[in-house]
């Protein structure tokens, strides 16, 4: 935890206040917070801040904002993913929170087990997105939509996504264009599932204005597939 994210009740008087159960343990278990520390401190889809601890209980931690600091920037990238296997999805939504994707897309594909959409981890998806917020210290959380159905979306949704300047990219590890790098503009990038799309899948994406681009030889994990594409569409050098 980089910073304690706060929700704006939290921050409506003069003294904020910490009450989360989790936050309170990883706190005082942890960083054994004193009267005295100073702590980062974020406010849900608003600023951050520097804050002075003046009071602390086994119930709240009491926080004096001293200095506001700057929010990161966001990656200005929508990522679309074939919904992947309960336990990877986790650490895929926390991944891409913390490295500042703006907006995720879940999608159903062919080698998607209908099952994954039955499994809890979709209805904590946001305790995740906190996760993310608080390793990246973070205060905005991207938007996340599902599509159960991967032919409306594909011929209905992701042409809105393709404008002139924010071409879309379909990792597929046999086509004969390389990704490209270093890019200066939004995208938006589609990652398949464990097995890849199908053959089908893959052209009615490209029918619909995707460009599909090989990341090389090596075949990826889904939530490596994405560390490393982020890397390297958005790499500084």
């Amino acid at each position: 935890m980089n910073i304690v994210l706060l929700d704006p009740r939290q921050t409506e008087s003069d003294l904020w206040s910490i009450t989360s159960k989790r936050q309170l343990e990883h706190l005082q278990q942890h960083l054994e917070v004193q009267v005295g520390d100073t702590l980062k401190v974020g406010i849900r889809e608003g600023k951050r801040y520097v804050t002075k601890v003046v009071e602390t209980s086994e119930k709240a931690v009491l926080l004096k904002p001293i200095q506001e600091e700057a929010v990161p920037a966001k990656l200005p990238v929508t990522l679309i993913v074939a919904l992947p296997r309960p336990k990877v999805l986790r650490r895929l939504i926390m991944d891409a929170v913390t490295m500042g994707v703006e907006k995720i897309i879940l999608l159903h594909s062919y080698r998607v087990d209908k099952s994954y959409w039955q499994t809890p981890f979709l209805q904590q998806l946001n305790h995740y997105v906190d996760l993310g917020l608080e390793q990246a210290g973070d205060t905005l959380a991207p938007k996340i939509e599902l599509y159960k159905r991967f032919k409306p979306f594909v011929e209905d949704i992701l042409p809105g996504l393709i404008i002139a300047d924010r071409p879309a990219f379909v990792a597929h590890p046999y086509a004969e264009q390389l990704m490209p790098y270093a890019l200066q503009h939004p995208c938006t990038i589609v990652i398949g599932p464990e097995g890849g799309f199908i053959p089908y899948e893959v052209d009615l994406l490209i029918k619909n204005g995707c460009q599909a681009v090989s990341l090389g030889n090596r075949i990826l994990r889904t939530e490596t597939a994405i560390s490393y594409v982020l890397g390297r569409l958005f790499s500084a050098s």
